[in-house]
């Protein structure tokens, strides 16, 4: 594990999913004084507990026994949360980190003058930013500055990127504009909605041609990952260059012909509609009822025949 040691300074988490917890866990490593910041019936209350956080508190608790507050709550929850819990506790000259820039972006928190306002976005899931940290690897990240009151807001984002386990190198600066309206796109337009059609697409016309479940899912979706390591190793010509003779004969035109010009009109309307803020307002909305009725629009969407044979294949 990477040795990151520093001098014992208090820094509070509020929240504790996936990206929040492995964000304590390595500043702890590091060696800071970890305060989580949790409301009183939070289902991940245990977890913390069980990671051997001593300093659980509610949150407008918790952001008094810090300056520096990296805030991982969900986006849809941050600006209720704020003006409730956050904003009257926040000490003067307080540091502001959010891992996402969408509620300083779109307006849904609106930070007091007197503090910093930092963005320190991961490039992976918490898993892995908790896998690299006790690698003693590095994944890259998004910083920038949006509010910069006390003048050294510049040296806070790369002391806490530091014990999360970024490389200085790794540290891509952006701005919260960027990254919230390039965050929200790429998920949507391609790594998740996207893909997710794309796979589903071709994996139900081959079992319309009559393939079987596990021939459709090894000839549609096992074989992602190594595509994905060739295009991030040695970019997309790269890949095709790796690629046979006859994959890449067919590939070229393929392409094109599904991700088209109409395609492409549509990613192009599907950005107008994040940049103009609709969707943002539609997330801050979101209910428990909403985020329940997720679960039915995925099974839309997948087959069970492609969760078995991701099952078989995943052993």
């Amino acid at each position: 594990m990477m040795q990151r040691k520093t001098k014992k300074i208090s820094i509070t988490i509020l929240g504790y999913g996936s990206q929040g917890r492995a964000i304590a866990l390595n500043l702890r490593d590091s060696g800071y004084d970890v305060f989580i910041g949790l409301k009183s019936r939070s289902k991940t209350r245990k977890l913390a507990k069980a990671d051997k956080f001593k300093n659980i508190k509610p949150t407008s608790m918790a952001v008094r026994e810090s300056k520096l507050i990296i805030v991982a709550l969900p986006d849809h929850l941050q600006g209720k949360i704020f003006e409730n819990e956050i904003k009257a506790n926040l000490k003067p000259d307080s540091s502001l980190i959010f891992l996402h820039g969408f509620s300083i972006h779109f307006g849904f928190i609106k930070p007091p003058k007197n503090c910093n306002v930092i963005l320190l976005a991961p490039h992976a899931p918490g898993v892995a930013v908790r896998e690299k940290y006790l690698g003693d690897k590095s994944i890259s990240a998004f910083g920038a500055i949006y509010q910069d009151y006390t003048k050294n807001s510049s040296k806070i984002l790369l002391k806490i990127s530091h014990g999360i386990g970024f490389k200085k190198d790794n540290l891509i600066m952006t701005t919260f504009s960027d990254e919230a309206i390039g965050d929200i796109f790429g998920e949507q337009a391609v790594l998740c909605g996207g893909l997710s059609e794309l796979l589903m697409g071709g994996f139900n016309t081959l079992l319309e041609k009559g393939f079987s479940p596990d021939n459709a899912y090894l000839e549609i979706a096992y074989q992602l990952d190594l595509i994905i390591d060739l295009i991030k190793k040695y970019g997309i010509k790269g890949m095709y260059d790796r690629i046979s003779v006859a994959a890449r004969f067919g590939s070229v035109d393929a392409g094109r012909k599904i991700i088209n010009k109409s395609a492409l009109k549509r990613m192009e309307s599907l950005y107008e509609y994040i940049e103009s803020g609709r969707f943002a307002r539609r997330l801050n909305k979101l209910d428990e009822k909403g985020i329940n009725s997720l679960k039915d629009k995925i099974k839309k969407i997948t087959n069970p025949k492609f969760e078995k044979a991701v099952k078989k294949f995943s052993k």
